[in-house]
């Protein structure tokens, strides 16, 4: 088992959004305490078999890869043992909760698939991680996937709003790019609280929003772009999408335009 990714709140400098990826050789195990962490189990690639010691069990078919549509997921709640075995690459996306909730599994035809946008700006979420869909204390999870040349993340927005001087959600971007490619990711703040953050990034890399405006996340010619949203504050579990006003007006372009036609990603059907 080799730990590819781990972010704590601690690491991040905030207090309650985590994510650790694992990769898994045939037959390895995972094990773990949640403690005083809510999680959700996310496969990447491969499958595996998700046990809590309450006596809980499901088996994650899981995918091939990011980029064949959505996977099944499973939500493992606080204070509670968990223990994966499997083949592939397991996401562990978490947050700092205190209020037990149901271990869940939520199956891939369960998994709301949304097409955004229009144009360029088309992209396909995979909602498993939502309010409307899971129960949960704090997490809100999904992943975007972005055509090559698209953008995503866009107009740039804030899922917060700002209380006492403290950003209500924190987000972690993990990304993987389809051929080895680049993307692109911006951040950025007010005068208040200033943040510039314009990156590339590649797969396996990792954008940490601890406050200000984000966006647009963007797919260059050529390279289809992934990205798994980790969300968590100490407020109303609620995404409170907020465009910024200076680029609002670009929603108002997409009336009329197309779904880029290379989208739904995967064999998944739209209902």
């Amino acid at each position: 088992m080799t730990v590819l990714t781990d972010i704590t709140p601690e690491d991040a400098g905030w207090a309650y959004s985590g994510l650790r990826i694992v990769a898994l050789e045939p037959g390895e195990t995972y094990s773990a305490e949640t403690g005083g962490t809510e999680v959700i189990v996310v496969p990447l690639s491969g499958g595996c078999t998700v046990v809590t010691g309450r006596g809980d069990r499901a088996e994650l078919r899981g995918r091939a890869g990011v980029f064949d549509g959505p996977t099944d997921v499973a939500y493992i709640p606080v204070d509670t043992t968990l223990t994966i075995t499997g083949s592939g690459r397991i996401a562990l996306a978490s947050a700092k909760a205190t209020n037990p909730k149901p271990f869940r599994y939520v199956p891939v035809d369960e998994v709301p698939v949304e097409l955004r946008g229009a144009g360029n700006c088309s992209r396909q979420v995979h909602n498993f991680g939502v309010p409307e869909v899971l129960d949960a204390d704090r997490i809100i999870a999904c992943e975007v996937l972005t055509p090559g040349g698209n953008w995503s993340s866009y107009p740039p927005h804030k899922h917060d709003e700002e209380r006492d001087g403290e950003s209500v959600l924190e987000e972690i971007y993990y990304f993987e790019v389809a051929n080895g490619g680049p993307g692109y990711q911006r951040v950025y703040g007010t005068p208040e609280r200033p943040i510039d953050v314009l990156t590339e990034v590649r797969g396996g890399d990792v954008v940490l929003v601890p406050h200000g405006w984000h966006g647009p996340s963007m797919a260059a010619p050529g390279y289809d772009l992934y990205y798994l949203n980790v969300m968590a504050g100490p407020g109303a579990r609620a995404w409170l999408i907020r465009d910024d006003p200076e680029h609002a007006w670009i929603r108002d372009t997409w009336a009329g335009q197309p779904i880029d036609p290379r989208l739904p990603f995967g064999k998944r059907s739209l209902a």
